[in-house]
């Protein structure tokens, strides 16, 4: 994908920006070169620039040339290093971004450190440097003074950010920002330096920053080479794997569900959420694509945190979301006075779903904890934590709930909550009998039996001949995809080929291969995109009844709808192709794992067969 230099600035789309992080927090940087989106110092933290929901307030730093320019970007091989290249008339500039890494992956410094080197490769650049950081959501005035070395922004309170480089500039401020320009001719190139609260603007050194940023490509490469799949996508599988490593972090072990807030599921809407936390059931999937690729250590951070929380929780309830550490209180507030991705509002903080009760994320975490145990010691305290979980469904699987896609509408008994509350019972089981774990095995066994013939009775409908949204009706649900995959019915089970040639009929666009979630009322208003994760779902699905062929029909296209670098949003647009939701999605990337791994599998058992 390339960009032109607009003769008047417009919103780039969502697809335009390639993401860099240090696993504390991370960045969007765009086509045009602009960081449109950075909170610090972590995910969930407020904003220092944020153009990305509002251009003229919400704060940018960009490089650029400073005549018309066409640009495209890449990721250096097998890292999470961005290059934006930007060709002009007369030369050509290349903006390398990371955030700073150490060799063992840890982030180098106590506060994060975003590296931006600019190298002219060819003829003569100048070069345009926009400084503008807005704190906490552009909602405080920002103060700029101009130090021997470099800049230091302030919003006069306790918000610092400082830019230093290795050679003096002559900066602008004005309007609580920095510019200046530089003509660099080939081979010259300046490097700069933002730290985070830093109360002096330590001089930036040249061979310093090259130390950090071979450090950061050598961490990532050694990281990347560890992903084991073998098939034909291992470019696109790696990069998922790369994207889903950003959106760890690494102090707590929390894997948030994207780093972003409120980017619309319709353009001008008004469903713009807050996906900057920890969804158990997100969390639960990332590992589970993880360990697909070989990639098993992330799993103890999670369980480490899974059990620090249900420490906290007592009594085997869980939330569905918590923040990176592990708070429980993520109070949804909406921001007046940011305008929004083109004009979508209103753009919200925290989120109001946290006080559900979705009885999946039970299914989810057991799930998880099951895979993990096959690689690690079940510790007396990774139990303690766990079976109160499969105590409390035992229990309360026949409650109603709002279930995976948090609809904001009256609690239902949706069909895939009780095929996780059935996982769950079934994981809690196989892990005390196979392990001799103490637990009340009998009457986990007895729940597990009743839930699967309620299911299999009310989540049925012989009109549809498949598994509905909810019991006792005729929706149907792009969830129960997952059925076959959960192991709640075998794959060769006539219900499951049913059930999926039913959402493939009804919940798919106008061609059959982009996935809607749902089309039943969900107490919201506006409509939203074919979902990306489904759309993944039901490639794999097909590929497990023996439809290799469609399936891998359908798991191409959605390659072809990656962006530039090999990223995803949560939605897609089936009219144009466009980014909708939050970007870059865990759940998109997640899901093109597990289906190119359950592809690869289909690819191999579909050989022998023909032997």
């Amino acid at each position: 994908m390339n960009a032109k230099q607009p003769a008047v600035p417009l919103e780039p789309p969502i697809s335009a920006y390639g993401m860099i992080g240090d696993m504390r927090t991370a960045a969007l940087v765009g086509l045009d070169g602009g960081i449109d989106w950075l909170c610090l110092p972590r995910f969930d933290s407020g904003s220092v620039f944020a153009a990305l929901l509002d251009r003229e307030r919400g704060g940018t730093w960009a490089i650029r040339p400073d005549v018309p320019w066409i640009s495209h970007q890449r990721y250096l091989p097998r890292t999470n290093v961005l290059e934006t290249v930007f060709n002009t008339g007369d030369g050509q500039l290349i903006v390398t971004d990371f955030m700073a890494v150490g060799e063992t992956g840890r982030p180098l410094g106590q506060q994060p450190e975003l590296h931006r080197l600019v190298r002219c490769v060819r003829g003569r650049v100048p070069v345009r440097v926009i400084f503008m950081p807005r704190f906490a959501y552009a909602s405080r005035s920002t103060r700029i003074e101009v130090l021997r070395a470099g800049l230091i922004a302030t919003d006069r309170t306790d918000q610092v950010v400082t830019l230093a480089s290795p050679e003096p500039f002559d900066w602008i401020i004005e309007a609580g920002g920095a510019t200046t320009t530089v003509m660099l001719a080939k081979g010259q190139s300046r490097w700069f330096v933002m730290r985070y609260d830093d109360d002096d603007v330590h001089a930036a050194d040249a061979d310093a920053c090259l130390q950090k940023l071979e450090s950061t490509e050598a961490y990532w490469q050694r990281w990347s080479a560890g992903v084991r799949y073998n098939g034909p996508y291992r470019t696109m599988v790696k990069r998922s794997a790369l994207a889903l490593k950003l959106m760890t972090h690494a102090e707590t072990g929390a894997i948030i569900a994207a780093p972003t807030t409120s980017l619309p599921e319709t353009l001008g809407g008004s469903r713009n959420w807050d996906y900057r936390f920890v969804w158990l059931r997100d969390a639960a999937f990332t590992l589970e694509a993880l360990a697909n690729v070989g990639h098993y250590l992330e799993a103890d951070a999670f369980m480490r945190f899974v059990k620090r929380v249900c420490r906290h929780e007592g009594g085997g309830h869980l939330q569905i979301m918590y923040g990176i550490d592990g708070r429980r209180d993520l109070t949804e507030l909406q921001l007046e006075h940011l305008r929004g991705y083109h004009g979508s509002s209103p753009v919200r903080v925290g989120n109001g779903a946290v006080g559900q009760l979705q009885l999946d994320v039970y299914g989810e975490v057991m799930d998880t904890a099951e895979r993990w145990r096959r690689h690690h010691e079940m510790t007396d305290g990774t139990w303690r934590a766990l079976r109160p979980l499969v105590d409390w469904v035992s229990v309360n699987w026949y409650r109603p709930d709002s279930s995976i896609w948090e609809v904001r509408g009256e609690a239902r008994h949706y069909v895939f909550s009780k095929v996780m509350s059935w996982v769950a019972l079934d994981r809690g089981i196989a892990m005390a009998e196979e392990l001799g774990l103490p637990g009340d095995a009998v009457a986990w066994r007895e729940s597990r039996e009743r839930l699967y013939q309620e299911i299999m009775t009310r989540g049925w409908s012989e009109t549809k001949q498949s598994f509905t949204q909810s019991y006792d009706d005729e929706a149907l649900d792009a969830a129960l995809l997952a059925v076959p995959m959960v192991r709640f019915l075998p794959w060769d089970h006539p219900r499951v080929a049913s059930t999926i040639h039913a959402i493939q009929r009804e919940l798919t666009s106008a061609d059959g291969e982009l996935v809607y979630r749902y089309r039943s009322p969900d107490g919201l208003e506006g409509e939203e995109g074919a979902f990306s994760i489904c759309t993944f779902w039901l490639a794999q699905a097909l590929a497990g009844i023996g439809e290799h062929e469609r399936g891998e029909r359908i798991f191409r296209r959605m390659m072809g709808h990656a962006n530039h670098v090999g990223l995803y949003s949560e939605e897609i647009d089936a009219t144009d192709g466009g980014f909708l939701g939050n970007f870059p999605q865990a759940l998109t990337h997640i899901a093109l794992i597990n289906c190119a791994a359950a592809l690869a599998r289909a690819g191999k058992r579909s050989e022998k067969a023909k032997r």
